[in-house]
C-alpha cells in the first residue's frame, strides 16, 4: 500500500489542497481577472499578486435535500391574496455591490467573493495565457560574460606582464638567502684576521696568508651571485571570472501609427512583459525606457506609451535616432547592459527603411547587448522587415520574428532568446 504525505508549508488556518481545488474550479474567472490585471498594470509591477472577485452565484455549493414526493395540497392560514395557479413576481433584491443609496427592501444579499492570488499563482496564470510550457520560467537561459581580474603572480608569461617590484623583491630575498652563509664566514674570517694583526702576527705567517685567501674567495663568491636571475621573474597573473550583471536598461520601442490598433498594442505589451521577466532573473537593477513613434519619436511614460490615442504616419528612423541619443547621454558609460525590443506592424516609408538599416548596422548595434524586432501582423512582410533581414549578417546579436496571435508570443520569445551554441 502506498501512502502520500503532503508536507507543503501552509499558512495559518489554510489548506493548500483545498486552495488548489478552488483554483481549478474557478479557473476561467481567475484567468479573466489576470487578463484584466495585465492590461491595467505596469510592466515592472507584473510580478505582484492580484485580488480576484468572483460573483457569489458562482461559488454556491451544490446541496442535496429530501423531497416530499407525490402531490401535496397546502393551506396557509391568513392567505387572502392568492389562489391556486396564481403567478408570483420575483421579489426585488439588492445586488450586494456596496454602491448607490440605501434601499428599503427587506431582501438580503451577499457581496461578491474576493480572494487574493499569490505572486506565484499570478505568474502561473500569466504564463499559461502565453502558452508557456511548465517550469520554463525557471529555465530561461542566462548569458554569462567574463572579465579579466588579477589573481596573484605566475613564474611564466609575456615580457609586458612582468611585475618589476615583485621580481626585485624576490631577487633581493634570493641574494640574502644564497649569500647568507658566505657573509657569515666572511665576517668571522675578517674578525679573526684583525685580531691576529693586532696581536703582532707577521704578514708572512702561513695562517694569516690562509685567512687572506679565504677572505678573497668569500668576496669572490658573494660577488658572483647575480643581481637578478630568470628564476626571480614574476608575471602578473589574470584569470577570467564571471562578470556580475548588476544593472541593465530595457528600451521598449513601439509604432503607434494609425495601423497599430489596440489588439496589436496589447500583444506588444505582453511581449515586453515577458522580456522584462527574463531580464529580471539575470540583473539586479533594471530601468525601462519607453519610446513611441509615428512620424516623430518621443520618450514617454508607460501609461502614455500604451494608451495614448495620438497617431499618424510612420517614420521608424525617428525612434532609432532618439534611442541612440538616450544611450549616449545616459547609458553610454559602459556600466549598463542595454537591451532593445521593437514592436511594429512593419509599415514604414520606403526610403526610411534603408536609413533604419544603416543606423542599426553602423551606430546602434555596437552599443547594445541584444536587439529584438517583432512584427505584429498577419499579412506578408513589409519593407522594414526586408531591410532588417540583412542586419544579422553584420551583427549576430540582432534577432527578428513575426507574431500573428498572442499564442505566438512565447514561441517567438523562445526563438529570439534561445541559448546560442558556443
Amino acid at each position: 500500500m502506498t501512502y502520500l504525505i503532503d508536507r507543503r508549508l501552509q499558512g495559518k488556518n489554510k489548506s493548500a489542497v483545498n486552495r488548489e481545488r478552488f483554483l481549478r474550479r474557478y479557473k476561467s474567472q481567475i484567468k479573466d481577472a489576470v487578463g484584466r490585471a495585465i492590461k491595467g498594470r505596469s510592466i515592472t509591477d507584473v510580478e505582484n499578486g492580484e485580488k480576484v472577485s468572483i460573483p457569489v452565484k458562482d461559488v454556491n455549493e451544490p446541496s442535496f435535500g429530501h423531497a416530499h414526493g407525490g402531490v401535496w395540497e397546502v393551506i396557509n392560514p391568513g392567505n387572502q391574496e392568492y389562489q391556486k395557479g396564481d403567478l408570483i413576481n420575483r421579489p426585488k433584491g439588492g445586488g450586494g455591490s456596496g454602491r448607490g443609496k440605501a434601499g428599503n427592501s427587506d431582501q438580503t444579499s451577499e457581496d461578491d467573493f474576493i480572494f487574493e492570488l499569490s505572486r506565484e499563482e499570478f505568474m502561473n496564470y500569466f504564463f499559461e495565457d502565453l502558452e508557456l510550457p511548465n517550469l520554463v520560467k525557471t529555465q530561461l537561459a542566462a548569458t554569462t560574460e567574463f572579465k579579466n581580474m588579477r589573481a596573484g603572480y605566475t613564474v611564466s608569461g609575456t615580457p609586458s606582464n612582468i611585475h618589476v617590484l615583485r621580481s626585485l623583491r624576490g631577487a633581493l630575498g634570493r641574494r640574502i638567502a644564497v649569500g647568507g652563509p658566505s657573509r657569515k664566514k666572511l665576517l668571522e674570517a675578517e674578525a679573526e684576521l684583525q685580531a691576529l694583526l693586532e696581536a703582532g702576527a707577521p704578514m708572512e705567517d702561513p695562517y694569516v696568508v690562509e685567512l687572506k685567501k679565504l677572505i678573497h674567495h668569500l668576496h669572490t663568491r658573494i660577488l658572483a651571485i647575480p643581481y637578478i636571475d630568470p628564476f626571480d621573474l614574476r608575471y602578473s597573473n589574470r584569470v577570467k571570472v564571471p562578470k556580475p550583471m548588476t544593472q541593465a536598461v530595457m528600451f521598449c520601442i513601439m509604432d503607434v501609427s494609425g495601423s497599430m490598433d489596440e489588439s496589436r498594442k496589447d500583444t506588444a505589451k505582453r511581449f515586453f512583459i515577458l522580456l522584462y521577466l527574463f531580464l529580471k532573473r539575470v540583473y539586479d537593477k533594471i530601468e525601462v525606457v519607453f519610446i513611441r513613434h509615428h512620424t516623430a519619436a518621443a520618450e514617454v511614460d508607460e501609461n502614455e506609451f500604451f494608451h495614448s490615442r495620438e497617431s499618424g504616419g510612420t517614420v521608424v528612423s525617428s525612434a532609432l535616432h532618439l534611442l541612440n541619443k538616450i544611450i549616449d547621454e545616459r547609458y553610454g558609460a559602459g556600466s549598463w547592459n542595454s537591451y532593445v525590443a521593437q514592436a511594429s506592424d512593419g509599415d514604414n516609408w520606403d526610403n526610411d527603411s534603408m536609413l533604419c538599416k544603416q543606423l542599426l548596422v553602423n551606430t546602434i548595434m555596437p552599443k547594445v547587448q541584444y536587439y529584438t524586432y517583432v512584427e505584429i501582423t498577419d499579412g506578408p512582410p513589409q519593407n522594414l522587415w526586408e531591410q532588417y533581414a540583412t542586419v544579422p549578417d553584420f551583427h549576430p546579436h540582432f534577432a527578428m520574428q513575426k507574431i500573428v496571435t498572442p499564442a505566438d508570443i512565447y514561441p517567438v520569445f523562445r526563438e529570439l532568446f534561445k541559448k546560442q551554441p558556443k
